[in-house]
């Protein structure tokens, strides 16, 4: 069994990882205001739910984690989220921030948008292409956030597939320039497909049943032009219009993410 617990301290969330009765803490450092409206603009993906689906647990057993993970919703860049890593013991989940710190920068800063990796650039970035070697992972959830200009304004969607359980390709590194070690991620993006054209020009790495082992096993290289990213959707996607309120990232109300009216289906390739 392992445990993931987020525990809060004056200034800063201290993380609690524990796996075969050893822990370890991480300190998330202090989290700098953001626009209200933050994650829906050009930057693909910006929000998402994680919730106790069935879909998910599934999702979980299947990389051999024992636990459910607590609810998150309209989880922004800089909050905490679920990684999971593999490692001797197999797969385990630890809390890190969303918002990739290189384990070489001079400091923690937003100056850059680092909560996204774009796929064509995992090779290439100084900040990317260490961890795209070695540093893999995945992000469970059961559900994303695109917005869309409809009627000169823009229009929230949520976006799942049938399982409502979703493996997004991440990245993750550990920055120890301050007090104690900072783990981070950044999730992974391609160009979308077709289909998905229309919502954004970006859609997550959504990792297939059958891809998620080798995109974890860091002992062995993927190339920048593997199949797993490419442009087309691997499953069905769901996706539904959601109250406009979901565009401030402190509506934490899960009632919020219920959406509205018939799903638009999204056939998979």
């Amino acid at each position: 069994m392992h445990r993931v617990l987020l525990l809060a301290g004056h200034r800063q969330g201290r993380i609690l990882s524990c796996r075969d009765k050893r822990c370890r803490v991480y300190y998330a450092r202090p989290v700098l205001a953001l626009p209200r409206d933050f994650g829906h603009s050009a930057a693909m993906c910006g929000r998402f739910n994680v919730i106790d689906t069935p879909g998910l647990q599934q999702l979980l057993r299947q990389l051999g984690v024992d636990l459910s993970l607590p609810e998150a919703v309209n989880v922004a860049p800089t909050e905490q989220v679920p990684l999971v890593r593999a490692g001797e013991r197999g797969c385990a989940v630890d809390t890190a921030r969303w918002w990739l710190t290189p384990s070489w920068a001079r400091e923690v800063s937003q100056a850059y948008a680092m909560f996204n990796a774009r796929s064509e650039t995992l090779a290439k970035s100084p900040a990317f292409r260490g961890p795209f070697r070695r540093q893999r992972g995945l992000v469970p959830m059961t559900s994303f956030i695109e917005w869309r200009t409809e009627h000169g304004s823009k229009q929230p969607w949520l976006i799942t597939n049938e399982q409502q359980a979703l493996a997004v390709a991440a990245l993750w590194d550990v920055w120890e320039g301050g007090d104690a070690p900072l783990l981070s991620c950044t999730l992974v993006t391609t160009a979308a497909a077709p289909a998905f054209e229309p919502w954004h020009s970006r859609m997550p790495v959504l990792l297939a049943a059958d891809e998620i082992a080798r995109w974890l096993d860091n002992r062995h290289a993927i190339a920048p032009d593997d199949g797993i990213f490419r442009s087309e959707l691997k499953v069905p996607l769901l996706l539904a219009p959601l109250p406009r309120a979901v565009s401030n990232a402190r509506n934490k109300d899960p009632a919020a993410m219920a959406g509205q009216g018939e799903p638009v289906r999204l056939a998979g390739q």
